[in-house]
């Protein structure tokens, strides 16, 4: 199964414009990259970065066939995502265990939240034909 491993922003990664500028950055990263060379060494990792703060971002806002956008940032820091993970692993428990093994993502207290994503088998047998067909055509173009 595959999840996305979504570490939550906070008040000071959002303020901030370079993610060294947090105060103990240096530390977290060096042990963030040491935590991401045991998930690939371990095949779990297929995917991550982290993302720059809202204020970098837009939202586009649907209503029927009318398009809105609003520029960053944005308000509910405890809502935004500052970084992911794409994991492939057996289970989700499996999912918890290595989540439990990562270092603190922040300074501070900090949040990470697993979300399974759906998988082509999940659906019809056409639904799941299209669906594949679809990623080895993404596949294609990304390599």
């Amino acid at each position: 199964m595959r999840v996305m491993v979504i570490v939550k922003a906070t008040e000071q990664s959002e303020a901030a414009s370079n993610p060294f500028e947090m105060e103990g950055a240096e530390e977290m990263f060096a042990q963030m990259g040491t935590f991401n060379e045991e998930l690939i060494k371990a095949g779990i990792m297929l995917a991550g970065d982290g993302l720059k703060p809202s204020k970098f971002g837009k939202r586009i806002h649907f209503d029927g066939t009318r398009r809105s956008v609003t520029d960053g940032p944005f308000a509910e820091t405890k809502e935004l995502v500052a970084g992911f993970w794409i994991w492939q692993v057996r289970s989700m428990d499996e999912a918890i265990e290595w989540a439990k093994r990562c270092p603190n993502p922040m300074p501070g207290p900090s949040v990470l939240e697993i979300r399974p994503i759906w998988e082509a088998e999940e659906f019809t047998p056409e639904i799941a034909a299209a669906v594949t067909e679809q990623r080895a055509r993404i596949a294609k173009n990304t390599e």
